[in-house]
């Protein structure tokens, strides 16, 4: 008791801290983290096991972190290193294909498609991160937006932060639509035996419409500050050639077969077996060795900060794992539903989203599984296949929520942190609760109207 009250007290300080902004948000999840181990792991249950288990650098060492037939690996408590290593890999990347000017060109080409009239723009990348957050981890989805969105932001002089949420919110609810757009899918889907076309025939139908209506959402609260600020000061026929943008052919080349080489093996990984921290190092290692004697130099500019946030977040919710804080939240779900199934979705949905805006979603996930499947097998009539489909939309939307809620958004607001574009709490929460409440209530209703 004394160590789940210990867990919650440095969990809740350390959400109250980011949210503060008192200290750089790592050093705040890193100090937590460290309180974590030493009085909720330590004082409070003396377990080295829990340590160490939370720590997970043993899992780094086994074949499944590397090999494996699925993504079972993403379940294990503590630090997911898998999502660590491979940022940093997407970081790299990304980084890779800056230096040759392979962000300035797309940006290039895509404002010459539109015209350089940045309400298109604005349309066509929320429709685009919904597409490939179907097929593409959304970490890579949003490593890649938002360096395009600050791109042409500088080129059209306005502001890109409106945009940038806009693609955070519909890269988390691309990954919703398909089994290997979101951790959870893939650990809902490969637990309980799901396949690709299920996902698509089910929660794929319920993000469609709800990417319409989140398009008209965005549309309607940014328009007119992306008017305002964007109107084109030229001749569009004034603009540079995209061609001027890359600065080595031979690079830009090289970068962007390293970018294909990724998507191919994210989309097929689950047939392949590598897993995301093989395709990291994959991609990370064909990036510097294109790059040469520029090599060094890209490592330079990791993001190291934000890959030190993750560390420290993942800790203090192994805090919450190891003490059975979210074991109790579940028994609560399942002894509050009762047998009215109408109920019992409406509180897996709501409970899970309202968690995953504060904790990461994959333990969350891995935690409600059982759950869920107690659920189908004690009470008549219920189908285990409805609570797969509440429980897979309300971890993947509820983390849209907040800035911490997944690490799309993370990388998303760090990246935009790195070019002088800080979102505070209160500028994320205003634009993406709404949004997130919407296509709750679009999941719910379509989960009714569909399956009751």
């Amino acid at each position: 008791m004394t160590a789940q009250i210990l867990a919650l007290i440095i969990f809740l300080a350390m959400f109250v801290l980011i949210i503060l902004e008192v200290w750089d948000r790592h050093l705040i999840t890193l100090g937590c983290g460290l309180l974590t181990l030493v009085l909720v792991f330590g004082l409070g249950m003396r377990s080295m096991s829990a340590v160490w288990e939370t720590l997970n650098v043993k899992s780094i060492f086994t074949t499944a972190f590397w090999y494996a037939a699925g993504e079972s690996s993403e379940a294990s408590s503590g630090i997911n290193w898998q999502t660590i290593i491979f940022i940093a890999g997407m970081m790299i990347m990304v980084e890779g294909m800056a230096r040759v000017g392979f962000f300035r060109w797309l940006c290039m080409r895509l404002a010459k498609l539109v015209k350089y009239q940045v309400i298109p723009i604005f349309m066509t990348f929320m429709v685009l991160s919904f597409v490939l957050a179907m097929f593409i981890d959304s970490i890579t989805v949003i490593l890649f937006l938002a360096a395009v969105t600050i791109e042409l932001s500088k080129l059209l002089e306005f502001n890109p932060v409106p945009m940038i949420l806009s693609e955070i919110f519909c890269a988390n609810l691309g990954g919703s639509a398909t089994m290997c757009g979101d951790p959870p899918n893939i650990i809902i889907g490969t637990s309980l035996g799901f396949t690709f076309m299920d996902f698509i025939k089910n929660t794929g139908l319920i993000a469609v419409i709800a990417l319409v209506v989140v398009v008209i959402y965005f549309y309607f609260i940014f328009h007119k500050e992306l008017e305002k600020n964007g109107a084109a000061k030229k001749d569009p026929s004034q603009y540079p050639d995209p061609a001027e943008a890359i600065t080595s052919k031979g690079g830009f080349i090289a970068s962007s077969v390293i970018f294909l080489f990724a998507v191919v093996l994210l989309v097929t990984h689950a047939q392949t077996g590598l897993t995301v921290s093989t395709i990291g190092v994959c991609i990370a290692a064909a990036t510097l060795i294109a790059a040469g004697k520029e090599g060094p130099g890209l490592l330079k500019k990791i993001d190291y900060q934000t890959l030190l946030f993750f560390i420290g977040l993942f800790v203090v919710v192994g805090g919450l794992e190891q003490t059975g804080v979210l074991k109790i939240l579940a028994g609560i779900i399942e002894k509050v539903s009762g047998g009215n199934i109408a109920l019992m979705i409406a509180i897996i949905v709501i409970v899970s989203a309202v968690a995953s805006a504060f904790i990461d979603n994959i333990p969350f996930a891995a935690t409600m599984i059982p759950v869920i499947t107690n659920l189908a097998a004690t009470t008549p009539g219920i189908d285990i296949t409805i609570l797969s489909w509440a429980l897979a939309m309300g971890t993947d939307i509820g983390g849209s929520a907040t800035p911490i809620g997944a690490s799309a958004n993370v990388v998303g607001i760090a990246t935009a942190a790195k070019e002088g574009h800080i979102i505070k709490w209160g500028k994320y929460c205003k634009a993406m609760a709404p949004a997130t409440v919407i296509v709750i209530a679009v999941s719910l209703v379509m989960i009714y109207v569909r399956y009751l």
